[in-house]
């Protein structure tokens, strides 16, 4: 699928190093509706707290009519790409039922969101979640109700060639190296800052 396999200190699981988010779709080729279907059904298999099930989504494939409305919610940035996904989604937290507030409802949310993106890596897909969307807009374009939050938007398709994104700045941040905090900065034990697995040692410390 790409070059982009994550530089890991230990193996982890081959859909979790391959997991990127890349801009550069393929817009001749369509996600089909077994794969869209597959990426819910991972979604909907994610934990929630209680069971309570908070995440829900919006969801068209390109070329109808729900595509069309969620991509006139993306911002312009985002559309000038997104438009090339072979599906757009907005993912929504159910934050209230008859109980009153669900706890955690954009945790489980967030959960569900991964299990879809590692599953649309699992279809030979890319997936690529934003921020830049105006949640008002889907609100008013979708009768969203009250007690439900627009959360993520997310563009699933098939990886294209960098050069379709057709700016220099564009094409280097999809072309470079994908880098994340090191381990030792990342999990600690003991007090705060100390690190759980230093530089060199594959094991916690003694005692």
């Amino acid at each position: 699928m790409s070059d982009k396999e994550a530089d890991t200190s230990v193996p982890i699981h081959d859909l979790i190093a391959r997991r990127w988010s890349p801009r550069a779709l393929d817009d001749t080729v369509e996600v089909s509706p077994e794969q869209l279907r597959a990426v819910l059904e991972a979604a909907r298999w994610a934990p929630s707290f209680g069971n309570t099930q908070p995440a829900r989504y919006l969801a068209g494939l390109r070329g109808d009519d729900t595509f069309r409305r969620i991509l006139g919610t993306l911002t312009e940035r985002n559309q000038s790409w997104a438009h090339r996904a072979g599906a757009l989604l907005i993912g929504l937290a159910v934050t209230e039922n008859e109980k009153g507030e669900i706890p955690y409802a954009e945790y489980g949310l967030g959960l569900a969101g991964q299990n879809l993106v590692l599953q649309a890596v699992a279809e030979g897909l890319v997936a690529h979640q934003m921020a830049g969307f105006d949640p008002d807009a889907v609100r008013r374009e979708f009768t969203v109700p009250a007690g439900v939050r627009p959360a993520i938007a997310i563009a699933v398709g098939v990886l294209g060639a960098p050069e379709v994104l057709g700016d220099e700045r564009g094409i280097a941040r999809e072309t470079a190296g994908r880098k994340r905090l090191p381990l030792e900065e990342f999990a600690f034990t003991g007090d705060w800052g100390e690190p759980l697995f230093a530089t060199g040692r594959s094991h916690p410390p003694a005692g």
